[in-house]
């Protein structure tokens, strides 16, 4: 019913030409990630590079569409950095880019807090000047519909809400019902289907991974989207004027090794952390620790947030990656594990009630399945890894929990919720540090530089005269 092919709305970076829009919800559950990955599939068949962003701190969404774009997505978010960091994080991921869709977080105008827009992708919306495709679940509505998009619409006078595209509509009928109570209040851009083979399946910390979808399944989506979409008047929509892109700093020379645990067990990072660390003058050596032994001369490691409840056993039985860890703290070098990491090294972790050994570098252990732990996080550094004095935002989102208070271990961060609610967290001994909270390392860029000199200071203090490597 409104489907439409590109004609004149190509459009081409070389050309300075960009199309963006914020592909936004009415509420959460109503399809944002399966119209995103649609989307971005049906603009490469028209021979377009998609850089894809996603509106809050979400690692599995930005996975889905690197996959399918090409391109590492990257996250935007209103709580966790301010206004110049995300307009420079959007701008210089343009490079090269013809379109730029960014999937929206919860309900359009949901953040943080109910008397203000922070954390929105409203709020996004407007800080980046890119309009919004509402997505909104008409499976069980028709006139009702135009009543919501109304709302949607007027809500803030400063949106600007570009178009509309329908989800789950049971037929062509109810589709042309909606459309016509909606009339000329709002472009309707796309009526799509419902769809058991558009949804990705999900677990407890949200979609499969991308490892775990088909090929078959990411063209099922682009296709559905081709044939239901107006890709035309979506791009006609959402020209905007491209960003200039601030320039970088200079980047250090590699002077330290820092080991990335980097698997199907272990893949939750911001890209741009990984960024800063190597502008810091650090070199990243990828590895497995589900199936790698221990990168040889490392001087600290990464290990981030992941599935770790799901691999425990292989994880466990991995005896030359844990072997090497222990060594690499033996030594002094610099670890520093979120959620997930910080499972891996403890003593135990401890899933549906089998326990399995794991690091053992620090003196505390976990379980799973545990109350889901979820949102934002500011913490100001009191000694560790980080040093004192840091403050830095970032996030938590796990089913698992300590099984009881860590022994002999520093709290090193002090944390403050969205909400105010304050704890002490961050558990160090030496120069190793594990926490549940992921940090954004862009609203604090010292973490790096001083994650970084940690390494460099462990690399210094294992040297015997010439350099070991």
């Amino acid at each position: 019913m409104f489907a439409g092919h590109m004609g004149q709305d190509q459009v081409h970076a070389e050309d300075g030409a960009l199309a963006a829009a914020l592909i936004a919800g009415t509420h959460s559950g109503v399809g944002k990630t399966t119209v995103t990955l649609g989307l971005i599939g049906a603009l490469l068949r028209r021979g377009l590079a998609v850089q894809p962003f996603k509106v809050g701190p979400d690692f599995i969404d930005p996975l889905h569409h690197t996959q399918v774009a090409g391109r590492g997505s990257r996250n935007l978010d209103g709580w966790m950095l301010d206004a110049d960091t995300n307009r420079a994080r959007f701008a210089r991921a343009l490079a090269g880019a013809d379109v730029a869709l960014i999937e929206g977080v919860m309900g359009l105008f949901d953040g943080s807090e109910g008397g203000s827009e922070r954390g929105s992708s409203a709020q996004m919306a407007k800080l980046l000047g890119v309009p919004v495709v509402l997505v909104l679940d008409a499976s069980a509505m028709a006139r009702s519909a135009a009543a919501l998009i109304h709302g949607f619409q007027t809500f803030d006078a400063e949106l600007d809400i570009a178009g509309v595209i329908l989800n789950r509509v049971g037929s062509e009928s109810h589709a042309r019902m909606i459309a016509e109570a909606v009339g000329e209040r709002a472009q309707i851009l796309g009526a799509i289907p419902q769809s058991a083979q558009a949804r990705v399946p999900e677990r407890h910390l949200g979609l499969h991974l991308p490892h775990e979808t088909s090929a078959d399944h990411r063209e099922q989506l682009a296709s559905l989207v081709e044939e239901h979409v107006d890709i035309a008047a979506l791009l006609a929509a959402a020209r905007i004027a491209r960003p200039a892109a601030p320039a970088r700093g200079s980047r250090a020379p590699a002077g330290v090794r820092i080991a990335i645990a980097h698997d199907e067990a272990f893949c939750f990072y911001y890209p741009d952390n990984l960024e800063l660390l190597s502008d810091c003058g650090a070199e990243l050596i990828e590895y497995s620790p589900l199936r790698d032994p221990f990168p040889a001369d490392v001087d600290g490691l990464y290990i981030g947030g992941g599935y770790p409840e799901l691999h425990a056993a292989q994880l466990a039985a991995n005896s030359p990656a844990i072997e090497g860890l222990r060594e690499l703290c033996r030594r002094g070098g610099a670890l520093y594990a979120e959620c997930g990491g910080l499972m891996y090294l403890g003593k135990t972790l401890t899933v549906e009630g089998r326990s399995h050994a794991l690091a053992g570098v620090l003196a505390l252990s976990t379980r799973f399945p545990a109350k889901l732990n979820i949102g934002y996080a500011e913490v100001a550094t009191t000694g560790g890894l980080f040093g004192a004095g840091v403050h830095a935002r970032g996030h938590v989102y796990h089913h698992s929990e300590l099984t009881c208070a860590p022994a002999g271990l520093e709290r090193c961060f002090v944390v403050r919720s969205a909400r105010g609610v304050s704890t002490r967290e961050g558990y160090a001994q030496g120069n190793t540090l594990a926490s549940y909270i992921h940090l954004d390392f862009a609203s604090a860029p010292e973490l790096a530089a001083r994650f970084v000199e940690r390494c460099r200071q462990a690399s210094a203090s294992s040297l015997t005269g010439a350099d070991r490597r």
